[in-house]
């Protein structure tokens, strides 16, 4: 963790802000943010850059901070630097219920909600409920991080056997959206999962400071007059919307929900007053930009977003185990 906090969040917010700013005109076909401006830019770059790679950059901001967002309140419920919407399973019940969804052949909406997101806002639901009453049972952080896992095999064991019974193009779809990637046109997925994104966040944001306490442990924040019974399945159900409509819209993108607050922690520190902003901000920009090389790499071709962002799993819990054993030697010495 560095000296000054405050200043660390400041940076990260600037960096997320700038990523944001600066990727819309990255790309196979660069357009000069100067032309975008003013009046000189061609119909189609216009077109390229309103309809397609704003939407898109706006998409893989909001996805990538709802799942940072996502991983930092499962670790502070559950008391373990390792929880996240991957390790619990709540991605891999999302994605069960989206892809479910998709073979049954539905197409609706309720209250403008698109059918998709209702089913995997429910998968996620449906997983997040049993880790939440094992860890009322008093079980270790690690049991129910194991549970957690089981059920993400179970779950991601029903996506398997979905694509077996679907069509070959049913079973390319599914394989492609399992994949993660904002592959979009004009805003219906950005005002898709804005507003659960929003919310979301909105409500771990006002509880940050009883977040401060539980994750210290539910018996310290209940003597210090939290309402466990009351925060505790308010702020799961904050996490399930996000994480079931990101998955809905997206497919599961891995290792946000852990490389983003891990990162943001020691940058900023602790207090979850800042620490919220900061990964929320940080996991968007980290999204962006690998959405970013995604496209540009081997333009004209495209790697598919989730991709990345798993192969920069392994190098970061590298990077993660060498600098706590230099910090452990510092202490030392």
């Amino acid at each position: 963790m560095i000296a000054k906090p405050h200043h660390a969040l400041l940076w990260i917010l600037a960096v997320s802000m700038g990523a944001l700013l600066v990727a819309p005109f990255l790309g196979m076909q660069s357009i000069s943010p100067v032309a975008a401006l003013g009046a000189g830019l061609p119909e189609t770059l216009a077109q390229i850059l309103y309809s397609i790679r704003i939407p898109r950059c706006l998409l893989a901001y909001l996805a990538g901070g709802a799942l940072a967002l996502g991983g930092l309140v499962l670790q502070a419920l559950f008391q373990n630097l390792l929880a996240s919407p991957f390790t619990l399973g709540v991605a891999s019940g999302a994605a069960f219920g989206t892809a479910l969804y998709f073979t049954l052949g539905f197409n609706f909406a309720i209250l403008g909600v698109g059918g998709g997101s209702i089913f995997g806002i429910g998968g996620a639901v449906v997983t997040i409920v049993p880790i939440f009453l094992l860890a009322r049972r008093r079980l270790s952080p690690t049991e129910v991080l194991l549970a957690g896992v089981v059920l993400s095999m179970f779950f991601s064991s029903l996506v398997m056997f979905i694509q077996y019974l679907s069509d070959y193009t049913g079973i390319l779809r599914i394989t492609r959206w399992l994949m993660g990637g904002f592959d979009v046109v004009g805003y219906q997925a950005v005002l898709g999962i804005a507003p659960f994104t929003i919310l979301g966040a909105l409500v771990v944001q006002s509880n940050s400071a009883r977040l401060n306490l539980m994750a210290l442990g539910d018996d310290l924040a209940t003597a210090r007059g939290v309402n466990v019974r009351r925060v505790k399945p308010l702020l799961i159900l904050a996490v399930s919307l996000m994480i079931g409509a990101v998955v809905s819209f997206c497919g599961p993108i891995s290792s946000v929900g852990i490389m983003a607050p891990h990162i943001c922690r020691l940058l900023v520190g602790l207090d979850h007053r800042r620490l919220i902003v900061a990964t929320f901000a940080g996991g968007g920009a980290l999204v962006l930009v690998c959405d970013t090389l995604a496209r540009t790499v081997i333009a004209p071709y495209e790697i598919p977003v989730g991709v990345i962002t798993a192969l920069l799993e392994g190098p970061f819990f590298l990077w993660l185990l060498y600098a706590r054993r230099w910090a452990r030697t510092e202490v030392l010495a």
